[in-house]
């Protein structure tokens, strides 16, 4: 095959055993790579039941086929699979920069770990050669000293490096894999299955050539979408970046502040994408082979942080700035910079950190059981007091939290559950679903948990092409349709950030696939493909029994509290009637039954059979939930 490297890696960590295997034509077609070929993977290399953190759950590293080449943002990437310590289902994320690249170039499209090693280790694979390497000495080590100290004593500084720091040893719920600095598999936590192996990094080193099949055609096609990429489609990530969403959202009543208690932040223009790049950015940076440059590096020019740097994008940025009542951009570069050392989820400790404030202020728990810290909103010294107590898993509190929100509400107990925003166990990313009732439904549907990166159902609301403070028939078909989309993409692996270049949208896609791997592949395969991946993942969320209508809800306060802020949006929140109506759409459109099981017709259509006995199990015991006599009040 072409683009492919047509090698799968396996390790063992508790054996020691190295062993490779062939990556087939078919699958590779069928699942893409990245996204989609993992959670197949995951699939076929996993028990049902089996604990995130124990060592027979895999952690499946995962290149694109474009990985490698010159393709624009989808040379440069990488993913991580595997199941999820903060849901219990599927867990994945993203990563550009420079490892993804020499990851492919040493040979292969695939790393499956498993086991636990005997001790604090590393994986180093430089081209054929693979060894399990001693990481004793670089125990709670940071991220970058990580990176350093395995570069230095290899002897080679264009080595790349995919690592954890102290939070992932420590088995954060949401930590982060980090490479080249600030680039992160941010979320669902696979810093934390990292950990549980006992494995602080992977380092590649990669020689060897990867070839596309239309080296004339590919080469053309590079250049279109580079061309693409200078023009408006990408101007937003090369002028302000994500951070301008935080006027925008403010403007429509949809920034969540002070943990979903208000929709609008007073101090928003201290935290805006204009004051960031006015007073704050250094230098705006790219990833290899990309045409954007969308890194706005930051640097704290003055004060108690000054020299802080940090990347810092939208989705950080509000989860320590506006969500925690915070408007002090020097104070966030600093926690953004620490979160990375510790190797958290940028978004999720923003979200954590806010429970624990709306907690706090609401006495569930003391400031004495809080370490001394008062945790009140817009207390910034006590975001940074907490991120290092979280990190490190220092104290009564910071253990707790670094459990994730929705394990540390069951471990508070009384009324913290009505704080703790996330669906599935994910923390919710930056936008008010109250106000935007299409994200509402499509964030809860999403087989990672909260997360905007799996359909962009908050587009349609921003850009006001449909009634935001509405849910209504329609809704679940644009949510059906964008995930498809958004599942082929992160199989290309491809930047979302680069969606606008694909001015034909699916027919780019392919085509981009086809030039590079010789592949013919057509644009209702590809969107097969799209469909193919979702269903999967659903299973897979099935058999680990979290896969259901249940699974798919909404944080209380989302139902519970109307928008309190003045305007248009004042007094909307998501009632169930309306909830319930968007959920049955949705099943509909993909042809699932009404609680939420993909039906074996839609299993065989796309080509799942093997699977359909998980449908089936879940279908037995929906029927049986439901035909169970149910409790009366004061007993018999």
């Amino acid at each position: 095959m072409y683009a492919y490297a047509g090698k799968i890696l396996r390790v063992n960590l508790t054996t020691g055993e190295i062993k490779t295997e062939p990556l087939t034509e078919k699958l590779a077609k069928d699942y893409i790579g990245g996204v989609g070929l993992g959670i197949k993977l995951l699939m076929d290399n996993s028990k049902p039941g089996t604990d995130a953190y124990d060592p027979d759950n895999p952690l499946i590293y995962m290149t694109g086929p474009l990985s490698g080449t010159m393709g624009p943002t989808g040379g440069n990437s990488y993913a991580v699979v595997s199941k999820s310590p903060a849901t219990g289902g599927i867990g994945n994320g993203e990563s550009h920069g420079f490892f993804g690249p020499d990851f492919k170039r040493a040979g292969y499209d695939v790393i499956i770990i498993t086991g636990n090693a005997p001790k604090l280790s590393y994986l180093w694979v430089d081209d054929d050669k693979v060894q399990i390497m001693n990481a004793e000495h670089m125990k709670n080590f940071s991220v970058y000293h990580t990176d350093q100290t395995i570069r230095e004593e290899l002897g080679d500084f264009y080595i790349r490096v995919s690592a954890i720091g102290e939070a992932g040893e420590k088995l954060c719920r949401f930590a982060a894999i980090i490479n080249d600095e600030f680039r992160a598999i941010g979320r669902s936590g696979m810093g934390g299955v990292m950990g549980s192996k006992n494995l602080k990094a992977v380092a590649v080193r990669g020689t060897h050539d990867v070839n596309v099949a239309d080296k004339p055609g590919f080469r053309e096609f590079v250049k279109l979408i580079h061309e693409r990429m200078k023009g408006p489609s990408t101007k937003k990530y090369k002028t302000l970046g994500t951070p301008e969403n935080v006027l925008v959202l403010n403007s429509l009543s949809a920034l969540a502040t002070r943990n979903w208690t208000d929709a609008t932040f007073e101090g928003a223009d201290k935290v805006s994408g204009e004051w960031l790049n006015e007073h704050y950015v250094k230098k705006i940076v790219g990833c290899a082979t990309c045409g954007m440059r969308c890194d706005h590096i930051a640097v704290v020019p003055e004060g108690p942080y000054k020299g802080s740097t940090s990347r810092l994008e939208f989705e950080c940025l509000w989860s320590m700035g506006p969500l925690c009542g915070i408007d002090r951009l020097d104070a966030v570069i600093e926690a953004m910079r620490i979160t990375n050392e510790y190797d958290m989820d940028g978004i999720s400790i923003g979200v954590v950190v806010a429970f624990a404030m709306d907690c706090y202020e609401h006495g569930i728990f003391t400031r004495e059981q809080a370490d001394g810290i008062d945790l009140k909103f817009g207390n910034a010294e006590a975001l940074i007091q907490i991120i290092h107590k979280i990190g490190k898993r220092e104290g009564w509190l910071g253990n707790i939290l670094a459990e994730g929100t929705a394990k540390a509400a069951e471990l508070i107990g009384g009324d913290a559950y009505k704080y703790a925003c996330h669906i599935k166990g994910l923390e919710l990313p930056g936008y008010d679903l109250r106000t935007l009732k299409t994200a509402a439904l499509g964030f809860s549907v999403s087989f990672r948990g909260a997360c905007h990166l799996r359909n962009g159902a908050y587009s349609p609301d921003v850009k006001g092409k449909v009634n935001r403070f509405k849910i209504e028939p329609g809704r679940g078909k644009i949510i059906t349709t964008e995930s498809k989309m958004y599942n082929v993409i992160d199989s290309l692996i491809v930047c979302k950030f680069s969606r606008g270049t694909y001015y034909d949208g699916w027919k780019d896609l392919a085509n981009y696939y086809t030039l590079a791997t010789g592949i013919p592949i057509t644009v209702e395969e590809m969107m097969m493909d799209g469909e193919r991946i979702e269903v999967l993942a659903r299973l897979f969320n099935l058999r680990e029994g979290k896969g259901t209508r249940e699974y798919d809800t909404l944080p209380w306060k989302i139902k519970n509290v109307p928008v309190p802020d003045e305007g248009p949006a004042k007094g909307v929140y998501v009632s169930d009637e309306e909830f319930n109506i968007g959920l049955d759409d949705y099943y509909a459109s993909r042809d699932w039954t009404p609680n939420g099981i993909p039906t074996l017709k839609k299993i065989t259509e796309v080509g799942l059979d093997e699977y359909a006995y998980i449908a089936e199990e879940a279908m037995k015991r929906v029927e049986a939930k439901a035909q169970a006599p149910k409790a009366t009040v004061g007993g018999a």
